[in-house]
């Protein structure tokens, strides 16, 4: 009997499913995050130190772990094209790409803009943002070289795993550095041993709006998947049309 995993290498059924699934999640999506913003905005206390600013933080911290997910999501997808030789493992890994990249961008912006009344400075070398900065600079360079080679989509897919395994190794940095550094950044607030350490009032909003995000990243994640499985299609119909044009044509020289 075949696995799930297996049967979603059929690129025709997880394309049957995903068209099944891809309203569901997008809809649940839309109504987690229209319900956090209603708690953001609405219902969350300012913080007795952070005032306002403090609702950056709903934003800023979905952000930041969805930066560190969909690049996980890559590392897991290289391995699954290294080791396993998975059919989708190199269409999840370049989908996931920009997504990650985007929520990375998200989460640097946001956090200059939450830095600036809290630091005086949009921007300081602290580890964290240091490392998160790497981490975008990462999937950027992940989507040139992917681009550079266009031409040999499986070289593409065999370099662009293997920079996503090495470059796995920066997460740990991320999540750890407030931890092994004197920094600027807070520590942990929700993560940690002993439980989280924000009272429910905020945690709450937060908790609703990273299940948004999540499930915002999937339905575009599993979007981009769709997209790019058809793009391969295409271009394998256009290089097979190409090639009986030439046969034709080389049979009409004769």
């Amino acid at each position: 009997m075949q696995t799930l995993t297996q049967r979603l290498a059929n690129p025709t059924r997880f394309m049957e499913l995903s068209q099944w699934l891809l309203p569901w999640l997008s809809g649940l999506a839309a109504l987690l995050l229209a319900y956090g913003l209603y708690l953001t905005f609405f219902v969350a206390p300012p913080d007795y130190q952070q005032g306002e600013t403090v609702k950056i933080m709903f934003i800023h911290v979905p952000a930041a772990w969805l930066a560190m997910m969909g690049y996980m999501v890559i590392a897991v997808s290289s391995f699954g094209l290294l080791v396993f030789r998975h059919p989708l493992a190199d269409v999840s890994a370049k989908a996931a790409a920009p997504i990650g990249a985007a929520f990375t961008l998200l989460a640097l912006v946001t956090g200059a803009l939450w830095g600036k009344p809290m630091w005086g400075a949009y921007w300081v070398w602290d580890a964290r943002l240091t490392s998160v900065l790497i981490l975008f600079f990462l999937y950027l360079g992940l989507m040139a070289l992917r681009s550079a080679l266009d031409e040999d989509p499986a070289l593409a897919g065999k370099l662009t795993a293997v920079l996503g395994l090495v470059g796995v190794a920066v997460l740990p940095v991320i999540r750890f550095s407030v931890d092994w550094w004197n920094t600027l950044h807070q520590p942990a607030s929700v993560l940690r041993v002993g439980g989280p350490a924000i009272h429910s009032s905020i945690l709450v909003p937060l908790l609703v709006m990273a299940a948004g995000f999540t499930l915002m990243f999937f339905a575009l994640h599993l979007k981009a998947m769709r997209n790019e499985i058809l793009r391969r299609r295409v271009r394998s119909l256009t290089m097979a049309e190409v090639e009986r044009a030439a046969r034709l044509e080389a049979r009409t020289a004769e």
